[in-house]
């Protein structure tokens, strides 16, 4: 791809915002108030704001391999602060999708460097979810139910901060987790549970 080609399609995407609106940018350069903060894969088959329909404004996006969410790193729980305790968002996503590289990548034995310690958290999820895992002899559904259940997971972690205990006490904030199929397009609500997954474990990790 040439990069030249990127201005180009720059200059194309501002003229036809301006063609529907003439005052877009102006609008635009006054802030953001998204509802929704949404915390996916950094794999470039999977755009956010596409797949939701959403634009510029409409939500507030972090993403990274596999779509973790991990207590230590700054980079993830400075964006869930800013967005819960600044921007006031109302309803948090952690999205994984189907066909994951990091997934796959996770359960390998092979010695990937500097991606080690971050997907050893992904093989965490494995080892808490093992039995269920064990049991499907199909790689792929395998690997699929491992994408759900590592998104189920990272929800969990993000109920363990601070911040979303505090906006769920204040405001009733919501924290969902889906799935995108690339092989369909389809975005998926999986319907998790969180109360009852958290019901035994939330008095350790409760926070006043």
């Amino acid at each position: 791809m040439e990069l030249k080609k990127v201005f180009e399609n720059n200059k194309k995407w501002i003229n036809s915002k301006l063609s529907k609106d003439s005052e877009f940018f102006k609008e635009l350069g006054k802030g953001q108030n998204p509802e929704l903060l949404y915390i996916g894969c950094s794999d470039s088959r999977v755009t956010a704001e596409d797949l939701m329909g959403l634009g510029p404004g409409e939500v507030f996006v972090h993403r990274n391999i596999a779509n973790m969410v991990i207590s230590i790193d700054l980079n993830v729980m400075s964006v869930v602060n800013y967005a819960v305790d600044h921007l006031k968002v109302n309803h948090v996503v952690v999205c994984g999708h189907y066909s994951c590289g990091g997934v796959k990548a996770a359960m390998q034995s092979a010695d990937l460097g500097i991606l080690n310690p971050w997907l050893r958290n992904i093989r965490d999820v494995y080892r808490i979810h093992k039995a269920e895992l064990d049991a499907i002899e199909n790689e792929d559904e395998k690997y699929n139910r491992l994408v759900e259940l590592n998104v189920q997971e990272q929800c969990v972690n993000l109920i363990k901060t601070a911040s979303i205990q505090k906006a769920y006490r204040d405001r009733n904030l919501q924290v969902h987790g889906w799935v995108f199929d690339i092989s369909s397009g389809k975005l998926i609500d999986l319907n998790i549970d969180l109360e009852e997954v958290l019901k035994n474990i939330m008095g350790i990790y409760h926070l006043d």
